[in-house]
């Protein structure tokens, strides 16, 4: 593998003067080059693997349901956790699953086809901060 570098002008505490930069400043345009190449490759993977059992983009033809994606997210994760890398029945890493379902769940809030089947809330966010002030729960 060839390995190819790229002579970087001015880093992030330097302003640059070309057009285009400031430009893009201006407008504050998106950053998407601060994405880390490997997690968007285990979310592509893990995108490829639903697609080719479930067709590309099935998600979008009906409503997606939060809890079916959280679920499958932290089963994911829990599995990460407890030391297995990838998921036996697509090889694929369980991060870059959790990775797409989470992925999928925003473009349901963006193209406005989201199953909002969330438990009624739960003072977690208070419960947390106490945690961080009184070292348990009150």
């Amino acid at each position: 593998m060839s390995e190819h570098r790229m002579q970087m002008k001015p880093g992030p505490q330097q302003k640059s003067t070309n057009p285009k930069d400031i430009l893009a400043r201006d407008e504050q345009r998106v950053l998407l080059h601060l994405i880390p190449s490997p997690g968007l490759i285990h979310t592509a993977l893990a995108m490829m693997d639903g697609a080719e059992k479930y067709t590309q983009y099935n998600f979008r033809d009906e409503g997606v349901g939060a809890g079916t994606y959280i679920s499958a997210a932290m089963r994911h994760l829990r599995d990460w956790l407890d030391g297995e890398q990838d998921a036996p029945d697509s090889g694929v890493h369980h991060l870059g699953h959790a990775a797409a379902f989470l992925m999928i769940l925003m473009d349901a809030e963006a193209v406005g086809n989201p199953v909002d089947d969330r438990p009624p809330p739960a003072p977690t966010s208070e419960m947390m901060e106490s945690v961080k002030e009184t070292g348990g729960v009150e």
